[in-house]
C-alpha cells in the first residue's frame, strides 16, 4: 500500500468530540504534527471525516 503523510493544521476547538477522537487516533499530538500511515481503507475513512482539519500528502 501507498504511504500518506498527515499533518494537523487546524484546531479542533468548536468541533465535535468524535472529530477530536479521530485526530487523536490518527496519532496527532499537537498542531503542525505530522505522522505517516499506510493508505488503508480505515485511515482513508478517518481522513474524510476530518479533512478540513488536516493536510494530506501522498507518496511520502
Amino acid at each position: 500500500m501507498a504511504k500518506i503523510s498527515v499533518t494537523w493544521k487546524k484546531s479542533t476547538i468548536g468541533y465535535s468530540q468524535k472529530q477530536r477522537r479521530i485526530i487523536e487516533s490518527l496519532g496527532l499530538r499537537k498542531l503542525n504534527h505530522t505522522v505517516v500511515h499506510e493508505a488503508s481503507p480505515s485511515i482513508i475513512g478517518m481522513l474524510k471525516k476530518v479533512g478540513h482539519l488536516v493536510e494530506v500528502r501522498e507518496g511520502e
